[in-house]
């Protein structure tokens, strides 16, 4: 049953303990924080964010999450349904909470989308592969 929780849950629960001032006492503004900078060989400075830092991390989730969908088991269904619930989750407190509507949740948000239309369509694509028919 724990393999079929979304690993995206953990970026959902960072960015709510952000926002409620337990990674710092900004709240929100803990997202805007610069973690990383870093002069390029072009003089250019780039920067990294907390905010940022927290979208790559729920990509790299995201990649597990697809590879996750290409199995073909029972636990499959309970993964996508929750993927689903998940997403209605983000889309809630995207609409309904003040300190949710940032740039950074609502990519997140759609991240979490596209783990539940990839994952049904990589699910349906595997399972049709699955079925044979005898000729």
């Amino acid at each position: 049953m724990i393999a079929a929780i979304p690993l995206l849950i953990l970026p959902f629960i960072l960015y709510n303990l952000g926002m409620v001032g337990v990674l710092g006492s900004g709240g929100v503004a803990v997202f805007e924080e610069t973690i990383l900078s870093l002069t390029m060989l072009s003089g250019a400075v780039w920067t990294m964010s907390v905010g940022d830092l927290l979208i790559v991390i729920a990509l790299v989730l995201l990649f597990v999450e697809i590879i996750k969908a290409t199995r073909v088991s029972s636990k499959a269904l309970m993964d996508h349904l929750l993927s689903m619930v998940l997403f209605i989750v983000f889309l809630v407190e995207f609409l309904l909470v003040a300190n949710a509507a940032t740039h950074t949740f609502f990519i997140l948000m759609t991240i979490s989308f596209i783990d539940v239309i990839a994952g049904f369509s990589v699910s349906m694509r595997t399972a049709g592969r699955d079925v044979s028919i005898g000729l």
